[in-house]
Parts: C-alpha cells; sequence; structure tokens
C-alpha cells in the first residue's frame, strides 16, 4: 500500500515537472499573451484540466514557470560566483559579475527569455516572484558594494554604483542575444559589439568599475575631510 502510495506521489511530481518544463520553453518563446494552455499541455503530452489541477490557473503555471526557470538558473551559476565571503570584495564582486554574465549569455537560460517577453508585453503577474526571488541577491550586491566605497558612502551612492555595474553586465549580452536573432532571420540588425568572450568583458567591468569606485570613494571622503576643516 504505501509502495503504491508513493508511486502516485512520484506520478504527480513528473506530470507537474513536465508541465514546468514545457511551459518555461512556451513561455520563454512566446510570451504569456500568446502561449496558450492547449499548446503546453499537448507538448507535455497530459489532459487540459492538469494545469488546473496541479496549478489552478495559466497565471499561476507563467508565475511557477519562471521561479522553476529562475531556481534552475541559480543552481548551475551560485550569484557569488563560487568566491567565498572571506575573499577580498574585489574578488567578490569579480565573482558575481562572471556569474551574471555567464547566466544572461546561456542560451538554455529561460528566465531572461521570459522577462524579454515580460517587458515588451507586461502583464504585472512576475513582478512578485521576481522581487521576491532577486532582492535576497540585490542586497548581497548592494552590501558588496557599500564595503567598496566605504564607510560614508550614502544609500544614493551605493545605488548608483550598483546600477552601473548592472547596466555594464547586461548591456554586451543583450547585444549578442540580438546578434544571435538577427543571424537566425539573416536580417541586419543596428550597432553590434564584436565577438568577445564572457570572461574578457566581465574582466573589463570589474576593472571600470573598481576604478570608478575608488574615485567615488575619494570624492567622498575629500568631501568628508573638507567638512571637518
Amino acid at each position: 500500500m504505501k509502495q503504491r502510495a508513493n508511486k502516485v506521489r512520484q506520478k504527480h511530481r513528473d506530470v507537474r515537472s513536465d508541465l514546468l518544463k514545457v511551459a518555461c520553453k512556451v513561455f520563454a518563446d512566446k510570451g504569456y499573451r500568446k502561449a496558450t494552455i492547449a499548446e503546453i499541455c499537448k507538448r507535455a503530452g497530459v489532459n487540459i484540466a492538469a494545469v488546473n489541477y496541479y496549478f489552478r490557473s495559466k497565471e499561476k503555471l507563467y508565475v511557477e514557470a519562471w521561479r522553476a526557470a529562475f531556481k534552475a538558473s541559480i543552481s548551475i551559476y551560485r550569484p557569488d560566483g563560487g568566491v567565498g565571503p572571506d575573499a577580498p570584495p574585489e574578488q567578490r564582486l569579480h565573482g558575481r559579475i562572471l556569474s551574471l554574465m555567464r547566466r544572461v549569455a546561456d542560451p538554455d537560460n529561460l528566465e531572461f527569455d521570459i522577462v524579454n517577453k515580460e517587458l515588451a508585453n507586461p502583464t504585472g503577474l512576475l513582478a512578485e516572484v521576481m522581487h521576491e526571488s532577486v532582492e535576497p541577491i540585490r542586497r548581497q550586491m548592494n552590501q558588496l558594494v557599500s564595503e567598496l566605497l566605504g564607510g560614508q558612502a550614502s544609500k544614493e551612492d551605493v545605488l548608483l554604483c550598483q546600477m552601473s555595474i548592472i547596466a555594464q553586465c547586461l548591456y554586451p549580452l543583450v547585444h549578442m542575444r540580438n546578434r544571435n536573432a538577427f543571424a537566425r532571420s539573416r536580417r541586419r540588425g543596428g550597432l553590434m559589439l564584436p565577438e568577445m568572450d564572457i570572461e574578457k568583458i566581465a574582466e573589463h567591468v570589474v576593472r571600470f568599475s573598481l576604478a570608478g569606485i575608488r574615485e567615488m570613494r575619494r570624492r567622498i571622503e575629500a568631501a568628508r575631510d573638507r567638512a571637518t576643516e
């Protein structure tokens, strides 16, 4: 009896997992509005009623699909890049930047494809789950940048530096994805960056960011010294 119950539970887990895997691919390819439950279920080899049974609605399936894609991505590319908390902050920054860039560049990573479709045609359905999932990573980066800037930096200083770092990470990878999309369609796009590997770009972003942070820290500390004269 117990063995039979275990088989039933495993079957339920398998069906739910298959639905999520297929849903990730369909939502990444078509976006929320163009994706249909019928197509997802057909590709997963299950009855349409399975979505209602396991997820209650298309909206909930969409949210859980992105969450599953995000968790899969994070399990492969740890946010800290494998650099321990006792390493110098410069090394920790390098680890985080390289990890983020590898995540975004991975063609099998569907979390960013789903988000791109969401940004192009917003539903608002992912706002809560994205905040819940990304906020801990954002706070860790915030603390690291604050450490590099020194104790005199304001929250705005930290936020601006963090924003600049993330923008540098994402900008070249968007171009890479565009290049691949244009290549598949045999169309020519606009401005395209030359071919460079992720490690080389990450190294540049780290050097450029650290130089900017050091200059900001110098100005912040100089302003403090002038104020105490």
